[in-house]
Parts: structure tokens; sequence; C-alpha cells
């Protein structure tokens, strides 16, 4: 388990082959799941509300991020129907 942080642009501290996998922790929060797609991936990951919040990466880099999902579901909804 492995522990990350962001500057919101990109993960800090970490080398380029970096990748973020279940059980790790970005930003104070928990990752979930996680899903590929071409050369991108997602990370879906448990706020400290409870909602789901959703980061997508190129490489270490945040390339899209979205909050606030009721339930994992919603989000990978959102992310296979590229919503997000």
């Amino acid at each position: 388990m492995a522990t990350y942080i962001s500057n919101g642009k990109e993960l800090l501290d970490v080398e380029y082959d970096d990748i973020v996998e279940i059980n790790d922790i970005v930003d104070g929060m928990r990752v979930i799941s996680k899903d590929v797609r071409d050369d991108e991936y997602a990370v879906f990951m448990l706020e400290l509300n409870g909602n789901i919040c959703c980061y997508v990466f190129d490489e270490v880099f945040i390339i899209g991020r979205v909050s606030g999902f009721e339930t994992l579901q919603d989000a990978i909804y959102a992310w296979n129907n590229n919503e997000i």
C-alpha cells in the first residue's frame, strides 16, 4: 500500500512509471476500484464524507477529477460512458 499526494495536477515525488493501485491512498482517500482505458486509467476513491471520487490519470498527471458520486456504481457508469 502506497501513499500519494498531488498538487491537483500531478502526483508529487513519484517516478513516471508509478501506478496507483487498489488500497493505495491518494490525497488522504483510499482507492477502492480502478479501471484502465487506452493510455489512461481511473481510480475510484472513498471520500471522507462517504461519497466516491474519481481521478483520471495519464501516467502521473491528473487529467480529470470528479467527486460527489453517491455510489461506486454511479462513478463507474460515468467513467464507462465517457462522462469523466
